[in-house]
């Protein structure tokens, strides 16, 4: 395929995978992390789903002012010193530290974890998500889903983790998901009432055992036990992503004169500019996205989203 020209001058350039067809914006902890992290500090950016790696081999990487940075520890990094923003500016010592602590926790331990679950184990679930068109589109996503399973396999293998049984395995995701239930209590954000960068990070490893992986260990463990969780991933998703809805969708969360016919469902973003307070559609006609509202334009604070009714809730079901 011709690869399109970039302009990065003054603009966020995103590379990163192309979007599930369950409509969850990435099947990569990663590629949702830096998108997350990018709304969050409101920074302006465009998509782009080329499939192609960063010089070193990385996914997601970005582009800006023709300077290309991939590693999302890089690329925040980056950014914070380019652009003056600083989601952890709030934070004092002790708190960056854990912060860092449980960053690693995360992307070193319980993503290979994630990953042997998602490419692996649930490999035929996954494979529907994938999205691929084309005349012989059923074979490729076949066998690019085998050869991802592969890698994932070795790598983990290398790592060390892939030597354990799977029981093993999943005995330490749960330990790093219990970890992260008990770091969060009652809290609205890891870190407090306001989000930091862990967030980011966190949100997009705990978004897939939520949304992408149906019927497992994991899902079943966030969406039972560890609700504190499933309610953070709700909350983030609510504020951060307004266009992002999802067949679980239900009435918990719409008052008694919300509707079908009142529903105003926005498709996630692919190639337009965005904005967290404001989205362009590709013809760049505007399109209002209020972060603190849904689309029945109720606000998305906690006392919206109750712990109480949602276990009441999720009982009734």
């Amino acid at each position: 395929r011709k690869e399109q020209e970039l302009d990065s001058k003054d603009a966020i350039i995103l590379h990163q995978f192309s979007r599930p067809t369950n409509g969850v914006p990435s099947l990569s902890p990663f590629c949702l992390k830096m998108e997350t992290y990018l709304r969050m500090a409101d920074l302006p950016y465009q998509n782009y789903f080329d499939g192609k790696l960063s010089p070193q081999g990385k996914m997601p990487w970005i582009e800006y002012n023709h300077k290309k940075v991939s590693g999302t520890e890089f690329i925040i990094d980056f950014l914070e010193e380019k652009l003056g923003v600083n989601l952890n500016k709030h934070l004092g010592p002790h708190e960056r530290a854990v912060s860092r602590a449980v960053t690693k926790m995360v992307e070193e331990h319980f993503y290979w974890t994630l990953a042997y679950c998602q490419w692996v184990e649930n490999l035929h679930e996954t494979q529907k998500m994938v999205s691929l068109f084309g005349p012989f589109s059923d074979l490729l996503k076949w066998i690019l889903c085998h050869l991802t399973k592969g890698i994932v396999k070795r790598e983990m293998y290398g790592h060390g983790i892939g030597r354990f049984s799977e029981e093993e395995m999943y005995t330490l995701m749960e330990k790093d998901m219990r970890t992260l239930a008990s770091l969060l209590g009652d809290k609205k954000y890891l870190m407090g009432p306001n989000v930091s960068t862990v967030d980011a990070t966190v949100f997009g490893h705990l978004a897939q055992a939520m949304w992408t992986l149906p019927g497992t260990r994991p899902e079943r463990l966030i969406k039972g036990e560890l609700i504190n969780l499933a309610m953070y991933c709700e909350r983030i998703r609510r504020k951060f992503w307004p266009e992002w809805h999802h067949d679980d969708d239900n009435t918990l969360y719409e008052s008694e004169e919300s509707s079908e016919a009142s529903k105003t469902y926005s498709p996630l973003q692919d190639f337009s500019f965005y904005s967290r307070t404001e989205t362009f559609d590709e013809e760049g006609n505007s399109i209002s996205q209020t972060p603190d509202t849904d689309y029945t334009g109720h606000s998305l604070f906690d006392s919206d989203v109750d712990m109480d009714d949602y276990r009441d809730h999720e009982q009734c079901k």
